[in-house]
């Protein structure tokens, strides 16, 4: 089985690169870095030192990363770490949070699993472990780690039952991808028990590292400029949307509103959409300006009914900037995205009904009163209305939503202490 899907790999990779090729007319940094795509890479310098090799594909993986990669390199001061990604907007996050380490963090782009690829990646960087997080399983890459005696951790994992429907359907290819991981860290029962199903036979609950994410002070800092720059309005973040969700928040927006002196904050998850999004906006006759347009100390104008926040890295200070969040990719059978971070920062969080990548987490958040589920984009316009003009109601939501995300801390530590054997 895994050599048709090595085949498939070689047949599809001319069209693979057409297609990178073709996403950087809007994203450039798809036309970067091919050669590390490919596994070819320049002469490597001596002495090595240990390397931990973390896999996080894209911008919500690196940034989870964080509290793991600094954990990592204060308990084993001798390491550097090798961080690879999958996408250009995961390098630039990587390269933002992790500058602080210098020369003991390296950056590059994981090959394709092609086998041969990721076999010149393991002799080039000669790791002593391989840690990919979350939901990243590369049949090829984890045979040729099996091969080369690197031991393979999933860490902060999670696995819908859908996921699991769907690997479970890859028979023997999967299977026999699971059984070549070493450790499976979860991040809950759920979790750990659906990766079971798979075969893995060594699985941890350690909880989410999302969880131990620390809010920069610089994130902070620009949260407060851009709020100031907004002034006193009620603000209505929609943070992480998808492709045809701004429509549908749009179209609400139009027939039931917000507050009169309400604004309302659009964070689109996708770079590339920017551009879409604000003919989206100026298509319903609203008025709109960019974050991008705003200069230091500039204010968003009082007519101005729709901020599109439209850069990279700032998410924390987004969520900082408002009153109330609502976490995207939930309105559409999407899956839904991260609510931790909203939570972190004391802010009430509504979220859609389709949450099913963080059934668990939205459960509990729910539970405790710090986040609230609408049905429908009427329901999130509805129920947001009815918070921004609710000051003791917003404060008391926000405060139990920070709370619940202070009780769920503590993955790091766990993840690190079970990864620790491994590296012994």
């Amino acid at each position: 089985m895994r050599l048709l899907y090595t085949l498939a790999w070689w047949l599809a990779l001319p069209l693979v690169l057409a297609r990178l090729w073709l996403r950087g007319r809007q994203e450039p940094g798809y036309r970067q870095h091919w050669g590390e795509r490919l596994g070819c890479y320049g002469r490597q310098p001596t002495p090595l030192p240990d390397t931990i090799w973390l896999h996080a594909v894209s911008v919500g993986e690196t940034r989870a990363a964080e509290p793991l990669i600094d954990a990592l390199l204060a308990a084993w001061p001798a390491c550097r770490i090798v961080l690879t990604h999958m996408t250009p907007t995961g390098r630039a996050t990587g390269k933002s949070l992790f500058a602080k380490h210098g020369a003991r963090l390296v950056q590059s782009y994981l090959p394709y699993d092609t086998g041969a690829m990721p076999a010149r990646f393991i002799r080039h960087f000669a790791p002593r472990i391989c840690i990919l997080m979350e939901t990243e399983v590369w049949p090829n890459l984890i045979h040729q780690c099996n091969r080369y005696k690197v031991p393979v951790v999933l860490a902060n994992a999670r696995l819908s039952q859908r996921s699991l429907g769907k690997a479970q359907r890859l028979g023997k290819l999967i299977a026999d991808a699971a059984r070549g991981i070493t450790l499976v860290a979860a991040q809950t029962q759920d979790d750990a028990d659906r990766v079971r199903q798979l075969g893995v036979r060594e699985v941890v609950v350690t909880g989410s590292i999302k969880f131990d994410v620390v809010v920069p002070e610089a994130a902070l800092a620009t949260g407060a400029a851009l709020r100031a720059a907004i002034g006193a309005r009620p603000v209505l973040l929609c943070a992480s949307t998808r492709e045809g969700e701004e429509q549908l928040i749009l179209d609400a927006y139009t027939r039931s509103g917000l507050p009169a002196n309400a604004l309302l904050l659009i964070v689109p998850r996708h770079p590339q959409r920017f551009d879409e999004v604000e003919k989206l906006i100026s298509a319903q006759g609203l008025a709109v300006q960019r974050r991008s347009g705003l200069a230091k100390g500039d204010a968003v104008a009082a007519g101005t009914q729709v901020l599109l926040g439209d850069s990279m890295g700032e998410m924390f200070a987004y969520y900082a900037a408002c009153d109330c969040a609502f976490v995207g990719g939930s309105l559409l059978p999407l899956g839904g995205q991260n609510l931790i971070e909203p939570a972190a920062l004391g802010k009430p969080v509504l979220i859609g009904p389709h949450t099913f990548n963080f059934a668990l987490v939205t459960e509990q958040a729910i539970a405790t009163g710090g986040a609230a589920l609408v049905a429908d984009a009427d329901a999130l316009m509805a129920r947001a209305s009815a918070l921004l003009q609710d000051p003791v109601r917003l404060l008391s939501m926000g405060e139990k939503a920070l709370a619940f995300a202070a009780q769920h801390r503590g993955a790091t530590p766990r993840t690190v202490a079970a990864i620790k054997p491994l590296l012994a």
